[in-house]
C-alpha cells in the first residue's frame, strides 16, 4: 500500500464523520425532507398530467395531426424511463446531490424551450429532453431515501412519500385546466418551469448529499453497467422489481382505459369520471398511509406486499368476470367499486415492494432504484396500448391486462422472492 492509498483513506475516514452529520441532519428536518423529495417524485406526474387538458388546442394552434401531438406524451414518458438508467449509475459515482441538481437545470432549460416551441417536431424533441431531465427527480429521490432509512423506517417512509406524490396525478389536470382559463397551452410549461425554479432552490437549500464518498462508486459506464448486470443476478431483488413493475403496469392500464371505460361505455359525465377518480386515488393514498403507520412494524413487508397483489388479483378476476357479463348487465357502480379496491391494493403493493428491493442495494441504491423506476415505466408504457384492443364496445380488455399483470407480478413474487424460505438479513419484522 503506497503513500496515495494512506492518504486516500484517511481522507475517507476524516469525510466519514461529516457525511454521517449531513445524514443525521436530513433526517431530522422530519417534514420539510418530505416534502422535496415527494415534490421530486411529483415532477413526472405534473409534467405529463398538466398537459393533458391542451392538447386539443396544440393540435390547432400548432397545425399538426392528433398522432404527431400524442407523441409528445410518448417523448416525455420514454425520456423519463430512459433517464433513469443513466441519472441512477451517475449518482452512485458522484454523489446525489450534483446529478440531481444538473438535471433539475437542464429540465428548467428544456421546459422554458417548450412553451416557445414552434413547431410539434421542436416539441417532441424537447419534451423527450424534459423527460430524461425529470427523471433525476425520481429515481435520486428512492436512492435518498436507501440512504437515509433501513428496514421498516424506509417502508414507513415510502408510504408517506406517497400521500405527496400520490396527490400529483390528481391535482395536475385540474391546474392545467384552470391555467388554460387564464392563458394558452405555452403558459402551462412557463408554470412547470417556475415549479421547477422553485425546486431547484429547496433542493439547493434544504437537501444535503446523503451518500458519503467511502460508499461511492469509482468506476465509469463499465462499472455501472457491472454493477446492473449483478442486480439483475440477485433473484430476490429481481423478483421484488417486477412484481412493483406488473403492479404498476395494471396501474397504468387503469389510468389509460378508465376514461373510455367509465364515460363512454357506462355511461358517467366527466364530471362523475373526475370524482370517481379522484377517490380511487384517495384509497390509494389512505391505505398507503394505513400500511406505513398501522402494518409496518407490526406485519412483516412480505407479508403486507402479498396480501397486497392478492387484492389486486380478485378485484382484476371479478372486474373481468362483471365486463364480460358473467353477472349480466352490472352497471357502472359494482365496476366503480371494483376499480376503487384494485386501486387502494396499490397502496400496500407499491411502497413495499420499493422498499423490499432497495434493502437488498445499500451499495447501489442509484443504479438499482434506476431499474426499478425504467421497469415499472416500460411495463407500464406496453401495458397501457393494450387496453383498447378489442375496440370501444368493451371493458374486458382492460380487466384481462390488469389480470395478467396481476399474476405476472405474485408469479414473480413467489417463484423469485420466495420470502418464505429465509428470514431477510435486513429485518423487515424487526
Amino acid at each position: 500500500m503506497g503513500p496515495k492509498d494512506i492518504a486516500e483513506i484517511d481522507r475517507t475516514k476524516a469525510e466519514a464523520p461529516a457525511a454521517d452529520a449531513e445524514k443525521a441532519k436530513a433526517r431530522k428536518t422530519g417534514i420539510l425532507t418530505t416534502l422535496v423529495l415527494g415534490g421530486l417524485t411529483a415532477v413526472p406526474p405534473l409534467s405529463m398530467d398538466m398537459y393533458l387538458p391542451a392538447l386539443p388546442e396544440v393540435t390547432r394552434v400548432l397545425n399538426a395531426p392528433a398522432a404527431t401531438v400524442q407523441l409528445t406524451l410518448t417523448a416525455c414518458l420514454a425520456g423519463m424511463a430512459l433517464g433513469q438508467l443513466v441519472v441512477g449509475p451517475m449518482s452512485d459515482k458522484w454523489g446525489r446531490r450534483r446529478p440531481l441538481l444538473v438535471g433539475l437545470l437542464i429540465y428548467i432549460a428544456a421546459t422554458a424551450i417548450c412553451a416557445f416551441a414552434p413547431s410539434a417536431e421542436m416539441l417532441i424533441g424537447f419534451r423527450l429532453l424534459q423527460g430524461l431531465a425529470g427523471s433525476a427527480g425520481i429515481v435520486i429521490a428512492r436512492a435518498v431515501v436507501r440512504d437515509l432509512y433501513d428496514g421498516v423506517e424506509m417502508a414507513r417512509f415510502f408510504s408517506t412519500l406517497m400521500l405527496i406524490s400520490g396527490v400529483a396525478p390528481i391535482v395536475a389536470p385540474l391546474i392545467g385546466g384552470q391555467v388554460l382559463r387564464l392563458t394558452d397551452w405555452r403558459g402551462i410549461f412557463l408554470v412547470l418551469t417556475a415549479i421547477g425554479i422553485a425546486l431547484t432552490a429547496l433542493v439547493w437549500r434544504q437537501l444535503p448529499e446523503t451518500l458519503a464518498p467511502e460508499h461511492r462508486h469509482s468506476g465509469g459506464v463499465g462499472q455501472a453497467l457491472h454493477t446492473m448486470r449483478g442486480l439483475f443476478a440477485d433473484r430476490v431483488f429481481t423478483g421484488y422489481m417486477l412484481s412493483g413493475g406488473f403492479a404498476f403496469a395494471a396501474l397504468f392500464a387503469y389510468i389509460s382505459a378508465s376514461p373510455f371505460v367509465i364515460q363512454e361505455i357506462y355511461g358517467a359525465s366527466p364530471q362523475t369520471f373526475s370524482l370517481l377518480f379522484g377517490l380511487n386515488s384517495v384509497g390509494l393514498i389512505a391505505v398507503g398511509q394505513i400500511n406505513g403507520k398501522v402494518l409496518v412494524g407490526r406485519v412483516s413487508l412480505d407479508k403486507a406486499l402479498g396480501f397486497g397483489l392478492a387484492v389486486i388479483t380478485v378485484a382484476a378476476a371479478a372486474l373481468l368476470l362483471m365486463a364480460g357479463g358473467v353477472f349480466g348487465d352490472v352497471g357502472l357502480v359494482p365496476i366503480a367499486a371494483g376499480l376503487f379496491v384494485l386501486m387502494s391494493a396499490m397502496g400496500l403493493a407499491m411502497p413495499n415492494t420499493n422498499a423490499l428491493a432497495l434493502m437488498r442495494t445499500p451499495h447501489a441504491a442509484g443504479s438499482a432504484s434506476a431499474l426499478i423506476g425504467t421497469s415499472s415505466f416500460l411495463v407500464g408504457a406496453i401495458a397501457s396500448p393494450l387496453v383498447g384492443i378489442a375496440g370501444e364496445d368493451t371493458a374486458v380488455p382492460m380487466a384481462v391486462v390488469q389480470l395478467v399483470c396481476a399474476l405476472a407480478a405474485i408469479g414473480c413474487f413467489v417463484g423469485l422472492c420466495r420470502p418464505w424460505q429465509a428470514k431477510r438479513a435486513e429485518g423487515a419484522e424487526h
